[in-house]
């Protein structure tokens, strides 16, 4: 490709409202324009590195057993209400209707269509197992679209299905597709970690994994272990616990163990809401203090005690209580509940339901809320003064706790921007769909699923936050829009243009994708659009062309110019993409 010819409008400045390296140099490279907030045009070099990326997905879903189908963006509501999913999905939904009225959603993602046409189409199990996927643009109403590529309203995904007649083939294909992720994240030069997730809207039943790219701008918070392969979304992450107390004889155990401890003992604390305000007025951590929280679980009140310097995990509490909508209760219904504002609040007494973390309820003495305004008690002692009927794990671990998994290994955060996720459904879908086969006994049985997703457009984004510099891009030779930036100084030089374009009709004939720098600009200008734009290779054409001389940079070692002769550098090129290609095949 010919520069001048190129659509590319490189950008001095950053936007203003880029808040990410990867948004601000894809605008700034000439890869993406902004249409509106979360929306976005990519540009022919945008276009050709999003091919690159589509390209690696699709050979490792064929070579992982995957048929390529392509379903509509527009799903019929009615298909969403079957399913269950229409007024769970919430807002991000993006609703419609046609011109009769009837009414529709833009795909955010595709399991009621896709178990739709299996229902369908498929109804022995000799067609099974099967795995189906596409490539496509997918639309969430997100609230706050940012990070460029990474939160948009429009994005390009993959979503792949695996149907399988046992648990068995579904271990295989979700086994299958676990490795396949790998090999995809591999070749796109990522640093990432497979964790353990939640579900969330999609749901399912047993594995599910997210794949996350390592990064500082990332949104989620990943916990990993420092000796062993254990890693979790904070939100599903687990520490191994120390003595859990629990109900009948531990618990009485632990009660005898107290007996010499005070009483429980109330007492004023007039202005005190928070766990500071105790903190500050009575000279203690907040480790000794038990702090409740009310919560709202499909409507029912449910409270969480837990150790005063530990964080709730929201998530945690939804799953354990079984319910679809779980949120902390405003100030005003709680005080509608209990009786007093929440700073007074304690599960001692409290005539709502309790679930205990395991931190509150190994707690050796502990000061609660007295259920009484400007009142708290002190020398409280689970098992002795509170009865504990339900204790789980309800907390955000903490850095530096000890592995679940591993004797030696201690915990520690990391920010990772999710890529994939891949679920375990079972028969969620089918079952409420009706998608069934006939087993090898003639009876009717639901077909049992997987799901893996990947976001496509996010690709681009992760791999340049992980793969820049001051200058501009470092794209990795797999999804580089060209492998090699040709740059003559100056074009009008006759020996420098005839060395340029020998070299580009080389190269271009040998198969290399090639941008050659054609323009009439100064050298300056030339190379800082090559920096910002990082191909990974650069072939400079300077005052030595008349002698057959050139010079060899790769991006990613800007100050290491090596000088070759026009063979020697498309020699250079030609190893450099079969080191390449043998990274593909690996």
């Amino acid at each position: 490709m010919r520069q001048s010819g190129l659509l590319l409008n490189t950008l001095r400045e950053s936007p203003g409202d880029a808040e990410t390296a990867s948004h601000r140099l894809l605008l700034r490279g000439g890869f993406i324009r902004q249409l509106a907030a979360g929306i976005y045009t990519y540009l022919p070099l945008g276009r050709r590195v999003l091919r690159k990326a589509e390209q690696i997905v699709r050979e490792e879903m064929d070579r992982a057993g995957g048929q390529e189908v392509l379903m509509p963006a527009m799903q019929p509501a009615e298909l969403w209400r079957e399913s269950g999913r229409y007024e769970v999905y919430g807002p991000e939904l993006i609703r419609l209707a046609d011109r009769h009225g009837r009414e529709f959603a833009l795909g955010p993602t595709h399991e009621e269509v896709i178990t739709s046409l299996v229902k369908q189409e498929i109804n022995s199990y000799r067609q099974l197992p099967m795995t189906l996927y596409q490539i496509q643009t997918k639309y969430r109403d997100e609230r706050r679209p940012r990070f460029g590529l990474l939160r948009g309203r429009e994005f390009l995904m993959k979503d792949a299905y695996s149907f399988d007649a046992d648990w068995e083939g579904l271990d295989r294909s979700y086994r299958a597709m676990f490795a396949a992720y790998h090999r995809i994240f591999q070749r796109c030069g990522l640093e990432f970690r497979a964790v353990e997730a939640d579900a969330g809207a999609i749901g399912g039943e047993g594995g599910t994994h997210e794949f996350m790219a390592l990064a500082d701008i990332g949104e989620d918070t990943i916990v990993v272990c420092t000796c062993c392969d254990y890693a979790a979304n904070l939100e599903k992450a687990e520490a191994r616990e120390g003595r859990a107390t629990k109900r009948g004889e531990e618990q009485t155990e632990h009660s005898a163990a107290s007996s010499g401890r005070p009483g429980m003992e109330k007492f004023h604390t007039p202005g005190v809401k928070t766990i500071s305000h105790l903190v500050d007025s009575l000279g203690v951590g907040p480790a000794d203090i038990m702090k409740t929280v009310v919560f709202m679980a499909d409507g029912v009140p449910v409270a969480v005690a837990i150790r005063g310097d530990r964080e709730i995990n929201e998530l945690k509490v939804k799953n354990a209580l079984g319910a679809e909508i779980c949120e902390p209760a405003d100030p005003a219904a709680v005080e509608a509940l209990t009786g007093v504002p929440v700073g007074s609040v304690g599960p001692h007494g409290l005539r709502i339901r309790v679930l205990f973390d395991s931190t509150a309820a190994e707690m050796e003495e502990a000061i609660i809320g007295a259920n009484e305004r400007d009142y708290h008690f002190r020398h409280v002692v689970p098992g002795r003064d509170l009865t504990i009927s339900q204790v789980g794990d309800f907390r955000n671990v903490q850095e530096g706790e000890a592995c679940p998994r591993c004797a030696e290994g201690t915990l520690k955060y990391y920010r990772g921007i999710e890529l994939g996720h891949v679920f375990k459904l079972g028969i969620k879908y089918s079952e409420k769909l009706g998608a069934a086969f006939l087993d090898v006994s003639g009876k009717s049985q639901p077909v049992i699923m997987g799901c893996y997703g990947i976001g496509v457009s996010r690709v681009l984004s992760a791999v340049i936050e992980q793969n820049h510099d001051e200058y501009g891009i470092i794209w990795p030779a797999s999804l580089a829009p060209f492998l090699v930036h040709l740059v003559p100084v100056s074009i009008k030089d006759e020996a420098q243009k005839r060395v340029a374009e020998e070299i580009y009709e080389r190269l271009t004939e040998l198969g290399v994708e090639v941008l050659l720098d054609d323009r009439d600009e100064r050298a300056g200008v030339k190379f800082k659009d090559a920096d910002l734009i990082g191909l990974p290779f650069r072939i400079v054409i300077g005052k030595d062309a008349g002698q057959g001389r050139v010079e060899f940079v790769a991006r990613r070692s800007l100050g290491v110019k090596t000088p070759l002769t026009v063979e020697e550098a498309i020699r250079r090129v030609l190893e450099m993409r079969g080191e390449a290609n043998d990274r593909r095949l690996k």
